[in-house]
């Protein structure tokens, strides 16, 4: 079968101001399978540019494929970007089938497939095995009720979801397809040469306020051994010199971990790794911290979301402001950046609050903060508590971290965005921060500050400009609920766990 694989162009303001684009790594890891099984399989990543909507269809139809598959990591706030492409693609040829993947068709199946008949089928869950057995379907003509993990409208109009699909046991059973893109056209950090990874998938955590840890089920890893083996013929090959790990906590098995860093080490190559973890797990490897930094371990993003003990309980965050403060400077020890996020927006959050904040990431040290704004997911235990405050941005192409999207009690849009932004400048150009941007002992570690700086300074003004210019927050929404609908967070885990024997925490030190 011809395939086409789409990546639509996305809104936020963080994807359109960089010059690095990062490849997306969903759907390589979906192509890889497709082309194993004999596929003819190609990519349209619309980032670029972004491409113009004439020319994604343009592109997309010219071979005339017999499937187009669209998918994108910012799912929510993607979403009517894929509609668009879908229903344009539709149009152009009404035979093409278009199949839709991601965590919001995952969840949001049954509105998609009410909303719209541009696609087909949604995949709902992990893609690559389903993915797999969809294309021989469709090939061989054999009843999409077959297939476990999907939706569809049968032949009556009725929208149909079959069982859900097992996660998958083996992550090193399935391959990324890299021959998709050519990797100098994609690059983080200031222009080195980057791609996106996985080590693992899930979170054993039980954070409620997570969209990510319920689709993946359960907390998985690849091979250690195998992983850094590819992560060393990238740059041998391809000349990657940057990791970007996609986990959402890839530390969680310190076993695993400290197996890969080792087996990073031996494999010698100066490659540099970025990704997102716990302070905890810091913390709990302060004895092998200079492993990480041997294996190139550059920077961490620490989820810390808020520095409330109350909120952080509220959340089921099991952190603590001492572990949270410990893990910079354990960091700093060994030459890793920190990146602290801090969420606001909590429904009871009053000046005090952010102020309180405010000092609290003072006191944190971190290297870079990145703000963002809670964001309920329909399919989260968070979303429950939530469900009956007042939406004031309709725009889901908004629903990205970075906008206001729910009323608080005490504060106004404008107080909060103004008190905000304002702690985002006092915190990244406090002398200290300044000290270690111009002087940082390690060269390396300068440049990526000095990228990072321009890049959030270039951010900050266009979402200050946003917010005065093209923002109208509505001043009596409707509730979270009737917005989304009824909480699904019974359907939190989107895939049945393995029931064959896999690698996973059980086994773990």
């Amino acid at each position: 079968m011809k395939i086409v694989l789409i990546n639509p162009p996305h809104t936020a303001i963080g994807s359109r101001i960089p010059d690095d684009h990062l490849p997306p790594l969903g759907l390589l890891s979906v192509g890889g399978p497709l082309i194993d099984d004999g596929h003819s399989v190609s990519l349209i990543d619309a980032e670029f540019g972004p491409m113009a909507m004439a020319e994604i269809v343009s592109r997309a139809v010219a071979s005339h494929p017999d499937l187009v598959l669209i998918g994108h990591s910012g799912s929510t706030s993607a979403h009517p970007t894929a509609r668009v492409i879908a229903e344009a693609v539709k149009r152009s040829n009404p035979a093409t089938r278009i199949v839709y993947g991601g965590v919001f068709p995952t969840y949001h199946w049954r509105e998609v497939l009410a909303e719209t008949k541009a696609f087909d089928i949604l995949v709902r869950g992990e893609g690559e095995e389903s993915m797999r057995r969809l294309a021989d379907c469709l090939a061989t003509g054999r009843p999409l009720a077959t297939i476990p993990g999907i939706a569809y409208r049968d032949a009556h109009g009725q929208i149909q979801a079959t069982q859900p699909a097992q996660a998958i046991a083996d992550l090193d059973a399935y391959r990324v397809g890299w021959e998709l893109i050519d990797h100098a056209d994609y690059s983080y950090w200031g222009g080195k040469r980057a791609v996106v990874m996985q080590f693992s998938r899930g979170c054993p955590h039980l954070c409620n306020y997570c969209g990510q840890r319920g689709f993946w089920t359960r907390w998985r890893h690849r091979s250690p051994e195998l992983f850094a083996r590819e992560i060393a013929r990238l740059y041998r090959e391809q000349g990657v010199e940057l990791i970007n790990l996609a986990d959402e906590n890839p530390t969680s098995s310190r076993k695993a971990w400290r197996a890969f860093l080792e087996a990073m080490i031996a494999e010698n190559v100066p490659v540099q790794i970025v990704g997102s973890t716990r302070a905890d797990d810091i913390v709990r490897d302060a004895d092998i911290l200079h492993l990480y930094r041997q294996a190139g371990v550059v920077r961490w993003l620490l989820g810390m979301e808020n520095t409330d003990e109350a909120t952080l309980a509220l959340i089921r965050k099991g952190g603590a402001k001492a572990t949270d403060r410990e893990a910079i400077r354990l960091l700093r020890q060994h030459d890793i950046l920190s990146m602290a996020t801090w969420v606001v927006g909590f429904e009871e959050e009053k000046l005090r609050d952010l102020w309180r904040g405010f000092r609290q990431l003072l006191s944190y040290d971190p290297d870079q903060i990145q703000a963002l704004y809670v964001t309920p997911h329909r399919w989260t235990p968070f979303f429950r508590f939530a469900r009956d405050r007042q939406v004031i941005e309709t725009d889901i192409r908004k629903w990205d971290y970075k906008h206001q999207v729910l009323k608080m009690r005490h504060l106004n849009p404008v107080v909060l965005v103004a008190c905000v932004k304002l702690i985002e400048v006092a915190v990244q150009a406090r002398p200290k921060a300044l000290m270690r941007i111009l002087f940082h002992r390690d060269r390396e570690q300068r440049h990526s500050m000095r990228w990072y700086t321009e890049m959030g300074r270039r951010v900050w003004f266009h979402e200050i400009l946003e917010f005065l210019f093209r923002r109208r927050h509505l001043k009596d929404g409707p509730t979270l609920e009737n917005f989304w609908g009824a909480p699904q967070d019974a359907e939190e885990e989107s895939m049945l766990r393995p029931q064959r024997h896999m690698k996973s925490l059980d086994a773990a030190e």
